[in-house]
């Protein structure tokens, strides 16, 4: 894996990440709260020997006692003195529960020895702390006296008395949050390279490929409003989702130049991947391309399109097959132009069967003859037979693959089922990909953004006004603009001439004074007599008309 993968993968999983370093720092928070704060008082002692006359006495004794502070850390720490402790003291503790609250240190090449005591209660840690370090200082003379009498080699002075602690010094919750928080960014790092690594969904076009064996002709963009409103309004405007289809339907229009498909089945491996949505989407957008659309209601199990579409699905296409309708009879047309609509018709037991027979055939010949494209909602692959019948008499299918959703084996098992019948598949589709990306801000951007828009909208409006009378004063003369001259045979529309007079006032938006000669001047919709121009031949004859170009 290199870097850039990495980084996808932090994009891509990142709730995991911020789930993962949530929870963490909520556990290191709730084990601050639920530990026993505990309070530390500590004193400091004082070993020395006795004092020589001599410099090299001196020395002597200081070395004697530094190697003497090493051996009274242990005995600090001990049973015996913590037994001593709890006799003065009345503790209930045991020797060693109570040596386990006990530290002591020192530094290096000191005679210094801190002693520590850590106790829920700071009154406590105190009187522990000054009963442990009087009882050592008797114990270490008891220790270093000679049996037959005589000065101690060492003594051991309590250089500090414990205080009251004001603050306890357990749980430390701003350090445990961060360390919490720490190992719940790198556990959270850890399982998301864990699971993408573990992840066997399709989310890429190169999987997708190698999986069907047919290029990958769209994605489709997740939009929450297909949730509630299937067929998208492709004349309202250029979402990220109507554009997306728009280079479907152009991909779907290239892909056999010389025999274009026409009938063309829409299925998924199982069921909740889009494939409903997708199909009415399709037939949506090829009537949007002047294009005359039938979309066929294969699913005869659960069908969808005459509910999202609001169309009569009582009758349709098992009511033909059966012979209880004829196809004239059944087709309904829908109020979006160009889209007819063949619903399912009652839910027979044996849709199967039903498909598969020559009347089913014969249906969608009559369809290839009577429109330009037959879009086919069918049934998913894997759970039933119906799409791999559908597909077998039609030119071929679309497979559709939910980004994150579909697994790999499903989607080998759903391809595997077509080629075992000999069926084409036209192309793929991975539908409800991510909105965020590169794609969308394009679509957004050249839609949002455009300048020239409002600037389009007021020159049309300042020469789109009612028509003058006959007698009504001429308008004056326009300055100038390039490619004025009248195109073929110099002849325009009314609406030509209004859409040629708006480019030329955007061209002129910078006089000030055309601006306002245009919009005190009402244009008639007929527009002016057309140039006659002189032009000359190689052969040296003349020719003059309202066609010939100008130098």
């Amino acid at each position: 894996m290199e870097i850039q993968d990495y980084l996808r993968i932090l994009q891509a999983r990142w709730k995991i990440i911020a789930i993962t370093t949530v929870v963490a720092i909520l556990g290191a928070l709730g084990a601050s709260l639920l530990t026993t704060p505990l309070h530390e008082a500590s004193t400091r002692l004082f070993v020395s020997t006795s004092a020589g006359s001599s410099v090299n006495e001196l020395y002597q004794g200081n070395l004697y006692s530094q190697q003497r502070v090493a051996s009274y850390t242990k005995l600090l720490t001990g049973q015996t003195l913590a037994q001593r402790t709890i006799d003065k003291l009345g503790l209930t503790e045991t020797p060693a529960e109570l040596a386990n609250q006990v530290k002591a240190t020192s530094a290096p090449d000191t005679v210094l020895v801190d002693l520590k005591v850590q106790d829920p209660s700071p009154e406590r840690a105190r009187d522990i702390a000054n009963a442990m370090s009087d009882e050592f200082v008797v114990m270490v003379r008891e220790l270093e006296t000679p049996e037959r009498g005589g000065a101690p080699a060492a003594r051991v002075v309590v250089e500090q008395q414990a205080q009251t602690p004001s603050t306890p010094v357990s749980p430390k919750t701003l350090r445990n949050l961060a360390l919490g928080a720490a190992v719940g960014l790198l556990l959270g790092i850890a399982l998301a390279v864990l699971r993408d690594r573990l992840d066997n969904t399709v989310k890429d076009r190169r999987t997708v490929e190698e999986l069907a064996g047919s290029a990958m002709i769209g994605t489709i963009p997740f939009d929450k409003d297909r949730q509630t409103q299937q067929p998208i309004n492709f004349a309202e405007g250029h979402s990220s989702s109507a554009e997306a289809y728009r280079e479907l339907r152009t991909n779907l229009q290239f892909l056999e130049v010389d025999n274009p498909p026409r009938v063309i089945v829409v299925t998924s491996s199982l069921p909740t991947e889009g494939k409903t949505t997708t199909a009415i989407n399709i037939a949506l957008v090829l009537a949007e391309g002047g294009k005359s659309v039938c979309l066929v209601e294969g699913d005869l199990r659960k069908p969808r399109v005459s509910k999202y579409l609001g169309v009569v699905g009582s009758v349709g296409l098992s009511s033909v097959l059966a012979g209880q309708a004829t196809l004239d009879g059944v087709l309904q047309p829908t109020s979006y132009q160009g889209l007819t609509v063949l619903a399912s018709g009652p839910i027979p037991p044996n849709p199967s069967e039903l498909l598969g027979t020559a009347t089913a055939r014969q249906v969608l010949a009559d369809l290839r003859e009577r429109f330009d494209y037959v879009i086919v909602d069918a049934s998913p692959l894997l759970p039933v037979t119906d799409a791999t019948v559908l597909t077998a008499m039609s030119d071929g299918a679309l497979v559709i693959a939910r980004h994150g959703e579909t697994k790999r084996e499903q989607l080998t098992r759903a391809v595997g089922n077509l080629h075992s019948v000999g069926a084409t598949i036209l192309g793929t589709i991975i539908t409800m990909t991510p909105s965020r990306g590169k794609g969308v801000y394009e679509y957004k951007y050249y839609y949002e953004t455009d300048k020239s828009l409002p600037q389009m909208q007021r020159a049309e409006a300042a020469v789109q006004t009612p028509p003058q009378p006959v007698h009504a004063a001429p308008a004056p003369a326009a300055p100038p603009a390039r490619n004025s001259a009248p195109a073929g045979n110099g002849h325009h529309s009314g609406s030509e001439y209004v859409e040629t007079q708006a480019h030329q006032v955007l061209e002129q938006e910078h006089d000030t004074d055309w601006v306002e000669r245009v919009n005190s001047h009402a244009y008639t919709a007929q527009p002016p007599a057309p140039r006659r121009a002189r032009r000359y031949r190689e052969d040296g004859e003349d020719a003059s008309g309202p066609d010939a170009p100008r130098q």
